[in-house]
């Protein structure tokens, strides 16, 4: 099979971040979407700080990227580990419902996680939207594709989506 062709699904780039104790962890997804009109799925490695912390705190933020996303933010968020790294040292963040949102995004919703599916590498947490809004209307938010054919990304080990 040519895994290529998964990158031609219409996925966007989304930040997903919580909390570990007051500190904000997060990391890049591109595997999210809704699923009700209330209710959203994120997909999470099972080595992602970022699930173990979600896990604990049953709540999660999800901030929309946008096309002209600082590069330097997915790397932050997409590249390192929050075990060891203050991922949002750098990132100007907005607190919404105690949770930490990317101020430079289309939007956000703001989830509490009701219920998990765990697959061999991934959880995919199901989240009820407790709040939401869009930040900046004259924003594009960026697709999967798009952040490989024209901003060049890659993604981690710990993608959904990685193709060695």
């Amino acid at each position: 099979m040519d895994k290529n062709i998964l990158r031609s699904l219409s996925y966007g780039v989304y930040a997903i971040s919580t909390l570990d104790g007051d500190r904000p962890v997060g990391c890049i997804a591109n595997s999210t979407m809704q699923v009700t009109y209330d209710t959203v799925v994120v997909s999470m490695n099972h080595d992602n700080f970022t699930h173990e912390c979600m896990e604990k705190t049953k709540k999660f933020a999800i901030s929309i990227l946008g096309e002209d996303i600082e590069m330097n933010t997915i790397a932050f968020l997409g590249f390192q580990s929050g075990r060891e790294k203050d991922k949002f040292e750098h990132i100007e963040t907005l607190t919404i419902d105690n949770m930490p949102v990317i101020k430079n995004s289309v939007g956000y919703l703001i989830c509490e996680v009701i219920d998990k599916l765990d697959t061999e590498t991934h959880t995919l947490f199901l989240g009820k939207i407790l709040d939401g809004a869009v930040l900046d209307d004259t924003k594009t938010p960026m697709t999967y594709a798009y952040y490989h054919k024209v901003k060049k990304g890659n993604s981690p080990k710990n993608a959904p989506t990685y193709i060695g």
